[in-house]
């Protein structure tokens, strides 16, 4: 009876929420960046002799909403579950009481709430401990600076308990197949949490995020050309660690005009056309198809006209040239005196007239001979 009764006390005095039930009390809140990583500690203390037996990671979005499972511990297996499977991990030491869960790439569906339920070998009690995931906006993932100026790189990992950053390291590639090159390095192991930036980035780069607040954010200045590429930043909670990667476009200050700073992703869907589209579509299809007759007949009757009045045109050339050049005639005239008995001397002499063709080019002998009928 006395040990029962020092289960159900002992965890009133510990200043957390455990117990059988969910205490009201406000819940501690973790506020985190869409695509960074969340740590939320679970850890039992003052329970000597015991062993987990099974860990349950229970996510809410409500009060009335529906549960989900987020991770479950048990028989030395560790099992995440539906849309969680591929981004929740369970970090804590087992053996030392610690269910700790990592979650990573988070998204803003995860904003809620987060319950972690502890039960130990031959005991019956449910340690329970809840806290509240708050889904801040994603940072550029892309950042765009101009030649000369600085630009800032965030990168976080936050935690519910008192995790400090013991080490962070920046590093630069200029390409897919690049070799990478140091940026920045921070370790809180050696000389009380020296950092230093390397390589062509010295003098350059600056740690400027709040290390006590899990901030290893750096500052880049007089941004080069060169400075183009992709930077990774690896930051570790003790033997837990969050990665990042930040694209940067450097681009010249006359340019800055015509290149946007975050390009909008392609897509492939296929474009959909509303009611009124698709009636104009079948209208113009409908009325072209009723006018191509019309302009088939149209295009025929004009190539009829035109055969028309080119043939009225031949006619009218080929008369012309038959009136300029009309058909020769020479009309010769003989004179013929007959006496019919005695006619009185004053009577004239009648005249005949008789008609010769003359063709074109006679030879000179038939010329002469004509000449010779005409004196007789």
């Amino acid at each position: 009876m006395l040990c029962l009764l020092k289960l159900i006390v002992i965890p009133m005095f510990l200043g957390d929420s455990w117990g059988l039930t969910d205490m009201a009390v406000s819940l501690p809140k973790l506020r985190v960046h869409v695509g960074d990583s969340a740590f939320m500690g679970c850890v039992i203390q003052s329970t000597k002799g015991k062993h987990v037996d099974k860990v349950d990671w229970i996510f809410s979005k409500g009060e009335h909403a529906k549960n989900e499972y987020v991770l479950y511990y048990y028989s030395n297996y560790s099992v995440p579950k539906g849309r969680f499977q591929n981004r929740s991990h369970l970090v804590g030491d087992i053996l030392q009481n610690d269910g700790s869960l990592l979650l990573q790439n988070v998204e803003e569906a995860d904003q809620g709430t987060y319950t972690c339920e502890i039960r130990f070998k031959s005991e019956s009690l449910v340690f329970k401990k809840s806290m509240e995931l708050l889904i801040l906006p994603e940072e550029p993932k892309e950042l765009t600076v101009l030649v000369g100026g600085s630009i800032k790189m965030g990168c976080f990992f936050q935690s519910t308990e008192e995790k400090h950053v013991t080490k962070v390291d920046w590093v630069f590639s200029s390409g897919e197949h690049a070799k990478e090159e140091a940026v920045l390095r921070y370790d809180l192991s050696m000389r009380s949490g020296y950092s230093q930036s390397q390589g062509r980035f010295q003098n350059r780069v600056n740690l400027v995020g709040d290390i006590s607040h899990n901030d290893g954010s750096i500052m880049l200045q007089s941004v080069k050309e060169s400075d183009q590429g992709v930077y990774t930043c690896h930051i570790c909670l003790g033997k837990l660690e969050s990665r990042k990667t930040i694209v940067l476009r450097v681009i010249q200050e006359e340019s800055q005009m015509s290149i946007s700073p975050t390009p909008l992703p392609k897509t492939d869907r296929p474009m959909i056309l509303d009611g009124n589209q698709l009636v104009m579509i079948v209208g113009i299809l409908c009325a072209t198809l009723l006018l191509l007759p019309v302009l088939i007949l149209i295009v025929k009757k004009t190539q009829w006209n035109k055969r028309s009045v080119n043939s009225m045109s031949s006619l009218k050339n080929l008369e012309s040239k038959e009136k300029s050049n009309p058909e020769k005639h020479v009309y010769s005239s003989i004179s013929t005196q007959e006496v019919m008995g005695q006619e009185p001397s004053g009577q004239s002499e009648a005249t005949y007239m008789t008609m010769h063709p003359v063709w074109p080019s006679l030879p000179k002998a038939s010329s002469m001979a004509l000449s010779s009928v005409r004196s007789k």
